[in-house]
Protein backbone atom coordinates (compact mmCIF):
# COMPACT_ATOMS: atom_id res chain seq x y z
CA UNK A 1 0.00 0.00 0.00
CA UNK A 2 2.80 2.35 -0.07
CA UNK A 3 5.45 3.29 1.69
CA UNK A 4 5.09 4.18 5.47
CA UNK A 5 4.72 8.08 6.33
CA UNK A 6 3.68 8.57 9.61
CA UNK A 7 1.48 7.01 12.69
CA UNK A 8 -0.91 9.06 14.19
CA UNK A 9 -3.44 8.66 17.12
CA UNK A 10 -6.99 9.54 16.47
CA UNK A 11 -9.29 9.38 19.15
CA UNK A 12 -9.16 5.35 20.52
CA UNK A 13 -8.10 3.78 17.07
CA UNK A 14 -4.39 3.92 16.09
CA UNK A 15 -4.29 4.69 12.41
CA UNK A 16 -1.03 4.10 10.17
CA UNK A 17 -1.37 6.70 7.39
CA UNK A 18 0.14 5.51 4.36
CA UNK A 19 2.30 7.74 1.35
CA UNK A 20 -0.96 6.95 -0.90
CA UNK A 21 -3.86 7.98 1.31
CA UNK A 22 -4.87 4.50 2.47
CA UNK A 23 -5.39 3.88 6.26
CA UNK A 24 -4.54 0.43 8.74
CA UNK A 25 -5.89 -0.17 11.80
CA UNK A 26 -4.80 -3.13 13.72
CA UNK A 27 -3.40 -4.88 10.12
CA UNK A 28 -6.72 -4.28 8.63
CA UNK A 29 -7.45 -1.85 6.18
CA UNK A 30 -9.50 0.94 8.12
CA UNK A 31 -11.45 4.05 6.66
CA UNK A 32 -11.47 7.39 8.62
CA UNK A 33 -15.42 7.16 9.24
CA UNK A 34 -14.84 3.86 11.38
CA UNK A 35 -14.82 6.22 14.06
CA UNK A 36 -17.94 8.01 13.29
CA UNK A 37 -20.78 7.00 15.58
CA UNK A 38 -23.28 5.09 13.74
CA UNK A 39 -25.85 7.46 14.71
CA UNK A 40 -23.85 10.13 13.23
CA UNK A 41 -23.68 8.49 9.82
CA UNK A 42 -27.28 8.21 10.30
CA UNK A 43 -27.67 11.60 10.67
CA UNK A 44 -25.54 12.50 7.81
CA UNK A 45 -27.70 9.81 5.79
CA UNK A 46 -30.75 11.69 6.49
CA UNK A 47 -29.31 15.23 5.89
CA UNK A 48 -27.88 13.75 2.35
CA UNK A 49 -31.74 12.98 1.37
CA UNK A 50 -33.21 16.09 2.66
CA UNK A 51 -30.75 18.56 0.91
CA UNK A 52 -30.93 16.51 -2.04
CA UNK A 53 -34.31 16.93 -2.46
CA UNK A 54 -34.18 20.74 -1.43
CA UNK A 55 -31.14 21.60 -4.03
CA UNK A 56 -33.21 19.51 -6.74
CA UNK A 57 -35.97 21.97 -5.86
CA UNK A 58 -33.73 25.09 -7.53
CA UNK A 59 -34.20 25.42 -10.97
CA UNK A 60 -31.07 26.51 -12.34
CA UNK A 61 -31.89 25.50 -15.41
CA UNK A 62 -29.14 26.86 -18.41
CA UNK A 63 -30.34 29.33 -19.86
CA UNK A 64 -30.52 32.00 -18.16
CA UNK A 65 -28.82 29.71 -15.26
CA UNK A 66 -30.01 32.00 -11.94
CA UNK A 67 -26.96 30.32 -10.00
CA UNK A 68 -27.40 32.53 -7.42
CA UNK A 69 -30.70 30.83 -5.83
CA UNK A 70 -28.44 27.66 -5.35
CA UNK A 71 -25.67 30.23 -3.85
CA UNK A 72 -27.99 31.15 -1.24
CA UNK A 73 -28.90 27.33 -0.41
CA UNK A 74 -24.69 26.49 -0.10
CA UNK A 75 -24.67 29.51 2.34
CA UNK A 76 -27.03 29.40 4.73
CA UNK A 77 -25.86 25.64 5.33
CA UNK A 78 -22.42 26.42 5.79
CA UNK A 79 -22.90 29.83 7.77
CA UNK A 80 -25.00 27.50 10.20
CA UNK A 81 -21.86 24.90 10.16
CA UNK A 82 -19.34 27.65 10.83
CA UNK A 83 -17.38 26.89 7.92
CA UNK A 84 -15.72 29.76 6.32
CA UNK A 85 -17.40 30.96 2.57
CA UNK A 86 -17.69 33.51 -0.11
CA UNK A 87 -20.20 35.01 -2.57
CA UNK A 88 -19.36 36.04 -5.89
CA UNK A 89 -21.52 38.06 -8.08
CA UNK A 90 -19.86 38.13 -11.68
CA UNK A 91 -23.10 38.76 -13.76
CA UNK A 92 -26.97 39.15 -12.93
CA UNK A 93 -28.20 36.20 -11.60
CA UNK A 94 -25.07 34.15 -11.64
CA UNK A 95 -22.13 33.72 -9.60
CA UNK A 96 -19.49 31.28 -7.78
CA UNK A 97 -19.19 30.14 -4.36
CA UNK A 98 -16.16 29.13 -2.63
CA UNK A 99 -16.05 27.69 0.84
CA UNK A 100 -12.72 26.32 2.98
CA UNK A 101 -12.04 23.98 6.37
CA UNK A 102 -8.64 25.22 7.45
CA UNK A 103 -5.70 22.99 7.60
CA UNK A 104 -5.28 22.41 11.66
CA UNK A 105 -1.27 21.39 11.31
CA UNK A 106 1.97 23.53 11.56
CA UNK A 107 2.39 22.55 8.19
CA UNK A 108 0.40 22.28 4.99
CA UNK A 109 0.62 20.13 2.22
CA UNK A 110 -1.15 21.66 -1.04
CA UNK A 111 -4.74 21.66 -0.87
CA UNK A 112 -8.28 19.71 -2.09
CA UNK A 113 -10.62 21.50 -4.25
CA UNK A 114 -14.57 19.94 -4.57
CA UNK A 115 -15.49 21.18 -7.63
CA UNK A 116 -18.96 21.04 -8.63
CA UNK A 117 -21.02 23.25 -11.10
CA UNK A 118 -24.67 24.39 -9.94
CA UNK A 119 -26.70 25.11 -13.51
CA UNK A 120 -28.52 21.98 -15.18
CA UNK A 121 -29.65 21.45 -18.96
CA UNK A 122 -33.31 22.09 -19.83
CA UNK A 123 -36.42 19.79 -19.14
CA UNK A 124 -39.47 19.22 -21.02
CA UNK A 125 -42.30 18.37 -17.79
CA UNK A 126 -44.11 16.90 -20.36
CA UNK A 127 -41.64 14.16 -21.20
CA UNK A 128 -41.32 13.14 -17.30
CA UNK A 129 -43.32 10.96 -14.74
CA UNK A 130 -42.24 13.87 -12.29
CA UNK A 131 -41.95 17.55 -12.96
CA UNK A 132 -38.68 17.80 -13.16
CA UNK A 133 -37.99 20.41 -10.35
CA UNK A 134 -40.35 18.48 -7.70
CA UNK A 135 -37.14 16.53 -6.08
CA UNK A 136 -39.60 13.98 -5.18
CA UNK A 137 -39.47 10.32 -4.15
CA UNK A 138 -40.97 7.96 -6.04
CA UNK A 139 -39.90 4.15 -6.18
CA UNK A 140 -36.88 4.24 -4.46
CA UNK A 141 -35.25 7.36 -6.59
CA UNK A 142 -35.34 11.43 -6.25
CA UNK A 143 -36.21 12.47 -8.95
CA UNK A 144 -35.11 15.75 -10.54
CA UNK A 145 -33.16 17.75 -13.53
CA UNK A 146 -29.44 17.36 -12.13
CA UNK A 147 -29.92 13.93 -10.27
CA UNK A 148 -27.11 12.45 -12.03
CA UNK A 149 -25.26 15.74 -13.80
CA UNK A 150 -24.21 17.03 -10.99
CA UNK A 151 -26.13 18.49 -8.15
CA UNK A 152 -26.26 14.93 -6.65
CA UNK A 153 -22.10 15.29 -6.66
CA UNK A 154 -21.99 18.78 -5.36
CA UNK A 155 -24.36 17.28 -2.83
CA UNK A 156 -21.90 14.97 -1.77
CA UNK A 157 -19.13 17.72 -1.71
CA UNK A 158 -21.36 19.64 0.69
CA UNK A 159 -22.22 16.62 3.20
CA UNK A 160 -18.49 15.68 2.50
CA UNK A 161 -18.10 19.66 4.00
CA UNK A 162 -20.26 19.46 6.81
CA UNK A 163 -18.58 16.21 7.91
CA UNK A 164 -15.72 17.22 8.28
CA UNK A 165 -16.18 20.40 10.72
CA UNK A 166 -18.38 18.28 12.55
CA UNK A 167 -16.17 15.23 13.74
CA UNK A 168 -13.31 18.11 14.17
CA UNK A 169 -11.26 16.22 11.46
CA UNK A 170 -7.69 17.35 11.72
CA UNK A 171 -6.28 18.25 8.43
CA UNK A 172 -2.78 18.99 6.88
CA UNK A 173 -3.88 20.29 3.72
CA UNK A 174 -6.99 23.18 3.25
CA UNK A 175 -10.29 21.39 1.63
CA UNK A 176 -12.17 24.05 -0.67
CA UNK A 177 -15.37 23.67 -1.99
CA UNK A 178 -15.90 25.46 -5.17
CA UNK A 179 -19.65 25.81 -6.99
CA UNK A 180 -19.54 27.42 -10.25
CA UNK A 181 -21.95 28.94 -12.65
CA UNK A 182 -22.44 28.21 -16.80
CA UNK A 183 -21.18 25.46 -17.18
CA UNK A 184 -23.76 24.00 -19.08
CA UNK A 185 -22.91 26.57 -21.67
CA UNK A 186 -19.80 28.64 -21.84
CA UNK A 187 -17.82 27.36 -18.73
CA UNK A 188 -18.22 31.90 -17.64
CA UNK A 189 -18.04 30.91 -14.01
CA UNK A 190 -14.80 28.75 -13.94
CA UNK A 191 -13.33 31.10 -16.49
CA UNK A 192 -14.30 34.43 -14.22
CA UNK A 193 -13.18 32.10 -11.52
CA UNK A 194 -9.88 31.56 -12.29
CA UNK A 195 -9.12 35.12 -14.23
CA UNK A 196 -10.31 37.02 -11.14
CA UNK A 197 -9.93 34.79 -7.93
CA UNK A 198 -7.51 32.74 -8.66
CA UNK A 199 -4.88 33.13 -5.19
CA UNK A 200 -8.30 31.64 -3.11
CA UNK A 201 -7.22 27.95 -5.42
CA UNK A 202 -3.91 28.34 -3.23
CA UNK A 203 -1.66 26.52 -5.64
CA UNK A 204 -4.01 23.56 -4.67
CA UNK A 205 -2.39 19.95 -5.26
CA UNK A 206 -6.01 17.98 -6.16
CA UNK A 207 -9.44 18.71 -7.66
CA UNK A 208 -12.40 16.10 -7.50
CA UNK A 209 -15.65 17.15 -10.17
CA UNK A 210 -17.71 15.44 -12.04
CA UNK A 211 -16.86 12.14 -14.78
CA UNK A 212 -16.30 9.49 -12.94
CA UNK A 213 -18.33 6.55 -13.78
CA UNK A 214 -19.15 3.52 -11.63
CA UNK A 215 -20.86 1.20 -13.31
CA UNK A 216 -23.47 -1.58 -11.56
CA UNK A 217 -24.38 -4.41 -13.73
CA UNK A 218 -27.10 -6.81 -12.18
CA UNK A 219 -26.54 -5.88 -8.81
CA UNK A 220 -22.61 -5.24 -8.79
CA UNK A 221 -20.12 -2.81 -9.22
CA UNK A 222 -18.64 -3.64 -12.85
CA UNK A 223 -15.59 -1.06 -12.31
CA UNK A 224 -15.12 2.38 -10.54
CA UNK A 225 -14.08 4.57 -13.30
CA UNK A 226 -12.09 7.73 -12.89
CA UNK A 227 -12.01 10.17 -15.12
CA UNK A 228 -8.42 11.17 -16.02
CA UNK A 229 -8.74 12.76 -18.70
CA UNK A 230 -11.84 14.16 -21.47
CA UNK A 231 -12.07 14.18 -24.86
CA UNK A 232 -12.69 17.86 -26.36
CA UNK A 233 -15.14 19.59 -28.09
CA UNK A 234 -14.82 20.84 -31.63
CA UNK A 235 -17.79 21.58 -33.38
CA UNK A 236 -18.43 22.51 -36.77
CA UNK A 237 -21.07 23.91 -39.09
CA UNK A 238 -21.86 22.13 -42.70
CA UNK A 239 -23.11 24.70 -45.26
CA UNK A 240 -24.78 24.16 -48.23
CA UNK A 241 -25.71 26.17 -50.83
CA UNK A 242 -28.06 26.21 -53.65
CA UNK A 243 -30.64 27.47 -55.99
CA UNK A 244 -33.73 28.73 -53.89
CA UNK A 245 -37.01 28.38 -55.47
CA UNK A 246 -40.82 27.52 -54.97
CA UNK A 247 -40.86 24.36 -53.47
CA UNK A 248 -44.25 22.86 -55.97
CA UNK A 249 -40.67 22.72 -58.35
CA UNK A 250 -38.02 20.33 -56.83
CA UNK A 251 -34.35 21.07 -58.17
CA UNK A 252 -31.65 18.76 -57.13
CA UNK A 253 -29.49 21.14 -56.66
CA UNK A 254 -31.09 23.35 -53.92
CA UNK A 255 -29.35 23.38 -50.58
CA UNK A 256 -31.51 20.77 -48.47
CA UNK A 257 -29.71 18.44 -51.30
CA UNK A 258 -26.79 19.13 -51.39
CA UNK A 259 -26.82 18.72 -47.43
CA UNK A 260 -28.83 16.14 -47.58
CA UNK A 261 -25.84 14.09 -49.69
CA UNK A 262 -22.87 15.98 -47.74
CA UNK A 263 -24.42 14.35 -44.25
CA UNK A 264 -24.70 10.82 -45.94
CA UNK A 265 -21.05 10.87 -46.83
CA UNK A 266 -19.97 12.01 -43.14
CA UNK A 267 -22.26 10.17 -41.05
CA UNK A 268 -20.85 6.97 -42.81
CA UNK A 269 -17.32 8.29 -42.21
CA UNK A 270 -14.77 6.55 -39.59
CA UNK A 271 -12.37 8.23 -38.20
CA UNK A 272 -9.10 5.93 -37.18
CA UNK A 273 -8.51 3.88 -34.29
CA UNK A 274 -5.94 5.18 -31.87
CA UNK A 275 -4.79 4.17 -28.59
CA UNK A 276 -4.33 5.78 -25.84
CA UNK A 277 -1.69 4.82 -23.11
CA UNK A 278 -4.61 5.67 -20.23
CA UNK A 279 -7.52 3.59 -22.84
CA UNK A 280 -4.96 0.49 -22.67
CA UNK A 281 -4.40 0.26 -19.14
CA UNK A 282 -8.24 0.72 -18.62
CA UNK A 283 -8.56 -1.93 -21.33
CA UNK A 284 -6.00 -4.49 -19.75
CA UNK A 285 -7.38 -4.01 -16.49
CA UNK A 286 -10.87 -5.23 -17.76
CA UNK A 287 -9.87 -7.99 -19.35
CA UNK A 288 -10.43 -10.33 -16.60
CA UNK A 289 -14.24 -9.26 -16.48
CA UNK A 290 -14.94 -10.01 -20.23
CA UNK A 291 -15.57 -12.71 -22.35
CA UNK A 292 -12.46 -15.00 -23.39
CA UNK A 293 -12.70 -13.62 -26.75
CA UNK A 294 -12.91 -9.56 -25.97
CA UNK A 295 -10.81 -10.54 -23.07
CA UNK A 296 -7.88 -11.42 -25.59
CA UNK A 297 -8.32 -8.27 -27.58
CA UNK A 298 -8.42 -6.01 -24.61
CA UNK A 299 -5.10 -7.52 -23.69
CA UNK A 300 -3.30 -6.51 -26.74
CA UNK A 301 -5.74 -3.87 -27.82
CA UNK A 302 -3.03 -2.11 -30.07
CA UNK A 303 -3.26 -5.49 -32.31
CA UNK A 304 -6.75 -5.57 -32.06
CA UNK A 305 -7.81 -2.53 -33.97
CA UNK A 306 -5.94 -3.60 -36.82
CA UNK A 307 -8.45 -7.00 -37.01
CA UNK A 308 -12.12 -6.10 -38.91
CA UNK A 309 -14.29 -8.62 -36.46
CA UNK A 310 -12.62 -6.48 -33.51
CA UNK A 311 -13.03 -3.07 -35.56
CA UNK A 312 -16.79 -3.95 -36.02
CA UNK A 313 -17.56 -4.77 -32.37
CA UNK A 314 -16.11 -1.20 -31.75
CA UNK A 315 -18.43 0.27 -34.28
CA UNK A 316 -21.35 -1.71 -33.03
CA UNK A 317 -20.21 -0.55 -28.86
CA UNK A 318 -20.80 2.93 -28.10
CA UNK A 319 -18.87 2.72 -24.78
CA UNK A 320 -15.98 1.29 -27.01
CA UNK A 321 -15.93 3.38 -29.81
CA UNK A 322 -15.59 6.90 -28.26
CA UNK A 323 -12.63 5.68 -26.20
CA UNK A 324 -10.98 4.73 -29.43
CA UNK A 325 -11.71 7.62 -32.21
CA UNK A 326 -12.60 11.09 -32.62
CA UNK A 327 -16.39 10.76 -32.71
CA UNK A 328 -18.66 13.21 -35.09
CA UNK A 329 -22.46 12.97 -34.31
CA UNK A 330 -24.85 14.94 -36.42
CA UNK A 331 -26.93 17.32 -33.89
CA UNK A 332 -28.54 20.03 -35.40
CA UNK A 333 -30.02 20.73 -39.43
CA UNK A 334 -31.84 24.13 -40.49
CA UNK A 335 -32.97 25.50 -43.58
CA UNK A 336 -35.94 26.80 -44.40
CA UNK A 337 -38.62 28.91 -42.70
CA UNK A 338 -41.48 27.48 -44.46
CA UNK A 339 -42.35 24.51 -45.85
CA UNK A 340 -43.28 25.75 -49.92
CA UNK A 341 -39.79 27.78 -49.81
CA UNK A 342 -36.62 25.82 -51.16
CA UNK A 343 -34.11 28.04 -49.17
CA UNK A 344 -30.57 29.48 -50.79
CA UNK A 345 -28.46 27.49 -48.03
CA UNK A 346 -29.34 24.61 -45.54
CA UNK A 347 -27.11 23.77 -42.37
CA UNK A 348 -26.33 20.90 -39.68
CA UNK A 349 -23.92 21.08 -36.49
CA UNK A 350 -21.70 18.31 -35.80
CA UNK A 351 -20.77 17.74 -32.77
CA UNK A 352 -17.03 16.25 -33.00
CA UNK A 353 -14.75 14.80 -30.13
CA UNK A 354 -11.16 14.99 -30.02
CA UNK A 355 -9.12 12.29 -28.03
CA UNK A 356 -6.54 13.81 -25.81
CA UNK A 357 -3.31 14.86 -27.92
CA UNK A 358 -5.45 14.87 -31.53
CA UNK A 359 -5.31 17.73 -33.91
CA UNK A 360 -8.50 19.39 -35.22
CA UNK A 361 -7.62 20.16 -38.26
CA UNK A 362 -6.71 17.66 -40.09
CA UNK A 363 -10.13 16.24 -39.02
CA UNK A 364 -11.87 18.86 -40.94
CA UNK A 365 -9.81 18.63 -44.04
CA UNK A 366 -10.59 15.35 -44.18
CA UNK A 367 -14.53 16.16 -43.86
CA UNK A 368 -14.10 18.39 -47.03
CA UNK A 369 -12.41 16.17 -49.35
CA UNK A 370 -15.13 13.42 -48.59
CA UNK A 371 -17.66 15.93 -49.36
CA UNK A 372 -15.96 16.97 -52.54
CA UNK A 373 -18.72 19.87 -53.19
CA UNK A 374 -18.07 23.30 -53.98
CA UNK A 375 -20.96 24.83 -52.76
CA UNK A 376 -20.73 22.88 -49.57
CA UNK A 377 -18.73 24.27 -46.81
CA UNK A 378 -17.28 23.12 -43.39
CA UNK A 379 -16.23 25.67 -40.68
CA UNK A 380 -15.24 25.68 -37.15
CA UNK A 381 -18.41 26.92 -34.27
CA UNK A 382 -15.85 27.21 -31.60
CA UNK A 383 -13.76 29.83 -32.40
CA UNK A 384 -11.19 28.51 -29.92
CA UNK A 385 -9.56 25.09 -29.26
CA UNK A 386 -8.84 23.57 -26.24
CA UNK A 387 -6.13 20.92 -26.62
CA UNK A 388 -7.54 18.09 -24.03
CA UNK A 389 -5.34 17.20 -21.35
CA UNK A 390 -5.21 14.30 -18.59
CA UNK A 391 -3.97 13.38 -15.25
CA UNK A 392 -1.42 10.27 -14.40
CA UNK A 393 -2.56 8.06 -11.58
CA UNK A 394 0.79 7.75 -9.49
CA UNK A 395 -0.08 9.96 -6.49
CA UNK A 396 -2.41 9.84 -3.00
CA UNK A 397 -5.61 10.78 -4.37
CA UNK A 398 -5.74 8.20 -6.51
CA UNK A 399 -4.57 6.05 -3.85
CA UNK A 400 -6.97 6.73 -1.50
CA UNK A 401 -9.96 6.39 -4.02
CA UNK A 402 -8.37 2.94 -4.77
CA UNK A 403 -8.38 2.14 -0.80
CA UNK A 404 -11.65 3.58 -0.01
CA UNK A 405 -13.48 1.62 -3.28
CA UNK A 406 -11.90 -1.71 -1.73
CA UNK A 407 -13.46 -1.31 1.16
CA UNK A 408 -17.27 -0.12 -0.14
CA UNK A 409 -16.61 -2.54 -3.25
CA UNK A 410 -14.81 -5.51 -2.23
CA UNK A 411 -13.02 -6.97 -5.63
CA UNK A 412 -14.01 -4.31 -8.15
CA UNK A 413 -11.29 -2.76 -10.11
CA UNK A 414 -10.23 0.77 -10.36
CA UNK A 415 -9.27 1.77 -13.76
CA UNK A 416 -8.64 5.22 -15.40
CA UNK A 417 -11.04 6.31 -17.92
CA UNK A 418 -11.79 8.85 -20.09
CA UNK A 419 -14.69 10.43 -20.58
CA UNK A 420 -17.10 10.91 -23.83
CA UNK A 421 -18.15 14.24 -22.77
CA UNK A 422 -16.28 17.57 -21.57
CA UNK A 423 -15.50 18.76 -17.65
CA UNK A 424 -14.09 21.80 -16.77
CA UNK A 425 -11.26 19.70 -14.90
CA UNK A 426 -9.99 20.91 -18.90
CA UNK A 427 -9.65 24.32 -17.68
CA UNK A 428 -7.69 23.09 -13.91
CA UNK A 429 -4.83 21.24 -14.79
CA UNK A 430 -3.08 23.67 -16.66
CA UNK A 431 -2.72 25.79 -13.47
CA UNK A 432 -0.56 22.37 -12.33
CA UNK A 433 -4.00 20.73 -10.48
CA UNK A 434 -4.52 16.90 -10.35
CA UNK A 435 -7.78 16.80 -11.28
CA UNK A 436 -10.47 13.64 -11.88
CA UNK A 437 -13.65 12.92 -12.40
CA UNK A 438 -14.68 10.90 -9.39
CA UNK A 439 -18.55 10.12 -8.42
CA UNK A 440 -18.93 8.49 -5.12
CA UNK A 441 -22.27 7.31 -6.46
CA UNK A 442 -22.86 4.06 -8.11
CA UNK A 443 -25.47 3.93 -11.76
CA UNK A 444 -26.97 0.88 -13.94
CA UNK A 445 -26.50 2.01 -17.46
CA UNK A 446 -29.99 2.84 -17.55
CA UNK A 447 -29.78 5.49 -14.62
CA UNK A 448 -27.13 7.23 -15.99
CA UNK A 449 -28.47 7.66 -19.64
CA UNK A 450 -30.92 9.64 -17.66
CA UNK A 451 -28.42 12.74 -17.17
CA UNK A 452 -29.73 15.31 -19.68
CA UNK A 453 -32.37 13.04 -20.76
CA UNK A 454 -35.97 12.67 -19.47
CA UNK A 455 -36.51 11.26 -15.87
CA UNK A 456 -33.47 11.69 -14.39
CA UNK A 457 -33.07 10.02 -11.12
CA UNK A 458 -30.93 8.78 -8.12
CA UNK A 459 -31.78 6.06 -5.77
CA UNK A 460 -32.27 7.12 -2.54
CA UNK A 461 -29.73 4.46 -0.90
CA UNK A 462 -27.01 5.90 -2.92
CA UNK A 463 -27.65 9.72 -1.94
CA UNK A 464 -27.52 8.36 1.62
CA UNK A 465 -24.01 6.21 1.20
CA UNK A 466 -22.09 7.99 -1.43
CA UNK A 467 -21.47 11.41 0.89
CA UNK A 468 -19.60 8.98 3.29
CA UNK A 469 -17.89 7.64 0.85
CA UNK A 470 -16.46 10.98 -1.05
CA UNK A 471 -15.44 12.01 2.88
CA UNK A 472 -13.48 8.76 3.21
CA UNK A 473 -11.25 9.67 -0.21
CA UNK A 474 -10.86 13.07 0.81
CA UNK A 475 -10.19 12.38 5.04
CA UNK A 476 -7.81 9.82 3.69
CA UNK A 477 -5.87 12.29 1.94
CA UNK A 478 -6.03 15.28 3.99
CA UNK A 479 -6.74 14.02 7.42
CA UNK A 480 -4.05 14.30 9.60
Amino acid sequence: MGVLRRVTEIGLLGLVVFANGGLTFGGEPALPSSRISAAHKQQYADLAVTWMQDYLRIDTTNPPGNEMKAISFFKRILDQEGIENRVFDYAPGRGDFWARLPHTTPEAKRPIVLLNHMDVVTSDPAHWKVPPFSGDIKDGYIWGRGAQDMKDEGLAQLVAMVMLKREKVSLDRDVIFLAVSDEEAEGTGTDWFIAHQRDLLENAEFLINEGGENLLENGKVKYVGVDVGEKTTYWLKVTAHGRPGHGSRPNPDSAPNRLVHALDKIIAYKTPLRVLPVVDEFLKDMAPYETPDRAAYYRDVNKAIQEKKFQDEVERDESLNFLLRDTISLTMLGGSQQTNVIPPDAWANLDVRILPGGDPKPLAEDLRRLVNDPNVTIEPINTEFRVANYSGTDNPMYGAIKTVSAKYFPGTPVVPHITSGYTENQRYRPLGIVAYGFSPYTATEEEGHTEHGNDERIRVEEVRRGPQILFDVVAGVAGH
